[in-house]
């Protein structure tokens, strides 16, 4: 009888979360009138999902990836637009970093560049090298960082934590031989089996997300969309996903890269590649920005239909939106992200699809995104809207 009753009530379209759990309580409250298929007629979707991604047969590495694409509701519905975030935070090292991570590795394997038992050596001051000592974890390789002395003691430990050899040192220009990522490759250079990755200009990078975010992003969408937009560092992201998107979509889909203060991407960009500049200031976000165009975004920056400009004051905004708003925790970088698609979405008027990066979550930078003092010290705190100051909890 349980059983017979739970069946009848999947078929029909549960109204409330009360009713859900009533059917489903009646599918396993009896064991001897178990019903699995009332019970798994609850979670279609989830279901559906399960079978696709199998069993990630080689551990780590192939759970990166296949990332859920989620819709900003209240950024939707203010723009007409179909606002969504493919939420990277979910890979297994906690970023869109994985990705590179592992390509940039697998790379090196492939080529017979790196073999068991060697070692990986990169200049990296964030994900990338927590994506690569987790990568490198879960192949036994020996991880070598070399991050500039500004990082926080937090960070440092976190690498090392993850078994990571770590060398902070002085903070100096990328023209400069002691910048950390000069320092890395000589490291790299002096040992057997063991490679520099080279996050910025190996194109290995980008070739991640030609293969694997990109086509993602195509899929969950069913090619429904318009327009993608997101940060530059390496480029590996904007690069490849834009490459991706322009060619399967025929030239159709928009991309536009997302640039912070301090940064030279922008107005080399909206010049039309004619003024690279120099760069100058900062920003709070970490990980985006550049003074250069990597190798990574040589090939595919002039497919780019535009770029963006996103104060510090928007991104903080949008940090905080995002968590009142979508209950999603994220990082700054993120919400800059954030910040573009909505900008993109009043643009290009109602009825778009718009889909952008969520980065990271906040846990790396909770002491400083929700510290009063450290807004004061940014003059970012009348960029947090009033009402959603309560999020401002430590000093």
């Amino acid at each position: 009888m349980f059983a017979r009753t739970a069946l009848r009530a999947a078929t029909r379209p549960a109204s409330t979360l009360t009713q859900r759990l009533a059917y489903a309580t009646a599918a396993t409250a009896d064991p001897q009138h178990f019903s699995a298929s009332a019970v798994e007629a609850m979670n279609p979707h989830g279901l559906e999902i399960s079978r696709a991604q199998r069993i990630a047969e080689d551990g780590f590495c192939s759970a990166i990836g296949n990332t859920p694409l989620l819709r900003l509701k209240q950024l939707s519905k203010e723009t007409g637009c179909n606002v969504l975030g493919k939420a990277e935070f979910q890979n297994p090292g906690g970023s869109v970093k994985d990705r590179a991570a592992k390509f940039l590795v697998q790379d090196a394997e492939d080529r017979g560049l790196l073999k068991p038992g060697g070692t990986v050596v990169e200049g990296t001051a964030g994900n990338t090298g927590i994506g690569l000592a987790h990568v490198c974890r879960s192949k036994g390789y020996r991880m070598v960082i070399y991050m500039p002395n500004t990082q926080s003691q937090g960070k440092v430990d976190l690498l090392r934590l993850l078994g990571a050899e770590v060398y902070p040192v002085p903070a100096v220009a990328f023209e400069n031989p002691e910048n950390y990522n000069h320092q890395a490759k000589r490291h790299a250079e002096k040992l057997d089996n063991a490679i520099w990755t080279n996050q910025f200009d190996n194109t290995a990078n980008r070739q991640a997300h030609i293969e694997t975010t990109g086509p993602e992003i195509w899929a969950q969408t069913e090619g429904k969309i318009d327009a993608f937009t997101c940060a530059s560092g390496t480029a590996g992201t904007i690069a490849g996903c834009t490459r991706y998107l322009k060619t399967v979509s025929s030239g159709r889909v928009k991309c536009y890269v997302a640039d912070p203060p301090g940064s030279v991407i922008h107005g080399y960009v909206s010049s039309g590649g004619k003024n690279l500049g120099e760069r100058a200031g900062s920003s709070i976000t970490e990980g985006i920005g550049q003074g250069r165009i990597t190798d990574n975004f040589a090939p595919d920056i002039a497919l780019l239909d535009g770029s963006l400009f996103i104060s510090d004051a928007k991104s903080i905004e949008m940090v905080y939106r995002c968590l009142d708003e979508e209950g999603l925790y994220l990082g700054a970088s993120s919400c800059l992200n954030v910040a573009a698609a909505r900008d993109l979405a009043v643009q290009m008027g109602p009825g778009h699809t718009i889909v952008t990066i969520l980065c990271d979550g906040a846990y790396r930078y909770a002491d400083r995104l929700f510290s009063r003092k450290w807004l004061e010290s940014k003059k970012l705190v009348d960029a947090v809207p009033a009402h959603l100051h309560k999020y401002i909890v430590l000093e």
